[in-house]
């Protein structure tokens, strides 16, 4: 890793944009904060602002910041129409306009006399890299770039379908020098943030506009996930689910780690097999994770044990793992029910449909139980509706039913309305019979289902509201220390703001 330098200059800013002005701005940008900073110049939509952004660029660079010139062409999944030749004239020039480094790609390398570059007018530093959009290769133990040979580091990035794909980069990352690891996708994202801590001589995130599947923005990673501050010792988190994109879990604890001082960080994991995530917790020294669809009922099988009310609930939301690799779940979804509920209604005495029959249902179930009220089921599939009904000492209908039943509140416990499927209703006004309407979709805060009941003049309850009560709770079980708690709402609101405000 020694071979960028450390600290900072590790974390690896990308600039993608079709105008040399809207480059220049980025490279600005960037180096407000850090000094190494990608020029990704087959980007730029001719070779004209390729010429007038290193002009700029030569005339404008601070000497401390350190350049790496790439111009890839399509062949290696790049912009670039030109040929060989065209692709190294624009590194020759990018080495006049003050480059250090540039990137070449292995099918450029192999297209050239000897597979060698030194002979040419490139920047001096070479990083030789390697694509791989379908998959992650076979992939050696080590790759140690010789201190004079054809390169002085070399990169890979691969598509990683799966948390071990990742897992195997990293490892190579580990075990190499002067070697960027770069998985790409959703299922490497971890793995992405990780990536500095496990060995990675970079970590790319871009300015503007992702040049690379699962890229992350530049300040996100820095402010966010803090990923050229993460050691060994850093405590690592996350949250587990498909689809898992959308959620603002990361947001939401990494803010509490931040404002509490600890170091720790939260990362969303795509997971599709469990066992392929769980595989990876202690390599990846993972401490907990918190569960989210569709796997809050199916993770109970890979537990050592649980709290009485999660095995009473039939779903875990939250997972510790002890410091002898065990698993212990527990349930916070049920602290988020209440305490979003009992703000606007009294609930002991009261009736609340429950629409869903799912690990959230299930939690909304045991928790109307617990605090007096009479749960009444009703889900797209009659048995599950009567199967939790049971369990929770409730009631079942069928869905016709809810044209003429009246309940004092009614809880979607659905996805049916998230982003990005928001003008959907899991719901039509006419079954809408009651006094309160809470969502427990989050985002968007106003669901098409929310919409419906207030303009019904009924009170409405966003899934906001339960999303930070069970995550507050949830962080407090991880860290043993209070929430702080408008720390982490304010950022939730703020992000859901934005969010809604850009469509």
């Amino acid at each position: 890793m020694g071979v960028f330098g450390s600290g900072l200059s590790r974390l690896c800013a990308v600039v993608a944009a079709p105008t040399a002005a809207l480059a220049a701005r980025q490279v600005c940008s960037a180096l407000r904060q850090t000094p190494t900073v990608e020029l990704r110049l087959d980007w730029l939509r001719s070779d004209a602002e390729r010429a007038r952004f290193l002009r700029w660029l030569k005339k404008n660079a601070p000497r401390r910041a350190v350049f790496l010139a790439t111009c890839r062409r399509k062949e290696g999944g790049g912009k670039f129409g030109g040929d060989v030749a065209a692709e190294l004239f624009w590194l020759i020039q990018a080495r006049d306009a003050g480059c250090r480094w540039c990137d070449v790609e292995i099918e450029t390398l192999r297209k050239l006399p000897n597979r060698s570059v030194r002979g040419y007018a490139v920047p001096p530093k070479i990083l030789l890299s390697v694509h791989d959009f379908d998959g992650t290769p076979a992939l050696p133990r080590h790759i140690d770039p010789p201190a004079h040979g054809e390169a002085d580091a070399v990169k890979i990035a691969a598509a990683a379908h799966t948390v071990g794909d990742s897992l195997r980069l990293l490892r190579l990352a580990k075990h190499s020098k002067n070697f960027v690891a770069v998985p790409m996708g959703e299922a490497g994202f971890p793995a992405r943030v990780l990536a500095l801590r496990e060995g990675s001589a970079l970590a790319y995130a871009a300015v503007a506009e992702a040049t690379a599947p699962g890229q992350i923005g530049l300040a996100e990673l820095k402010h966010l996930y803090r990923a050229h501050q993460l050691t060994r010792r850093t405590r690592v988190y996350g949250v587990i689910g498909e689809p898992i994109e959308h959620s603002f879990s990361p947001l939401l604890h990494n803010t509490g780690f931040v404002a509490r001082d600890i170091d720790a960080v939260y990362l969303p994991f795509l997971v599709h097999r469990l066992r392929d995530f769980l595989d990876a917790v202690p390599e990846l020294a993972i401490r907990g994770f918190g569960v989210t669809l569709p796997h809050k009922e199916s993770i109970r099988k890979y537990l050592d044990g649980c709290d009485s009310l999660a095995d009473e609930i039939g779903a875990v939301n939250t997972v510790v793992v002890r410091r002898n690799g065990s698993l212990h779940g527990s349930n916070t979804d049920y602290l988020g029910v209440l305490r979003a509920l009992e703000k606007v209604m009294q609930l002991k005495g009261s009736r609340v449909l429950v629409f869903g029959a799912g690990g959230s249902a299930r939690a909304a179930a045991f928790a109307l139980k617990r605090a007096g009220a009479a749960a009444v089921i009703c889900s797209r599939r009659d048995s599950a509706a009567r199967a939790l009904a049971r369990a929770a000492g409730g009631e079942a209908v069928p869905r016709r039913a809810l044209r003429t039943e009246e309940f004092d509140a009614i809880l979607n416990a659905t996805p049916v309305g998230m982003h990005p499927g928001e003008s959907i209703s899991p719901l039509a006004a006419c079954e809408l019979n009651c006094r309160v309407v809470m969502d427990f979709v989050y985002r968007p805060q106003k669901t098409q289902l929310l919409k419906i009941a207030a303009g019904k003049g009924m009170v409405t309850v966003s899934g906001v509201e339960m999303f930070l009560a069970q995550g507050f709770a949830q962080w407090e079980i991880f860290t043993g220390q209070r929430a702080p708690e408008a720390a982490m709402r304010g950022a939730i609101l703020r992000a859901l703001a934005a969010k809604e405000s850009r469509r």
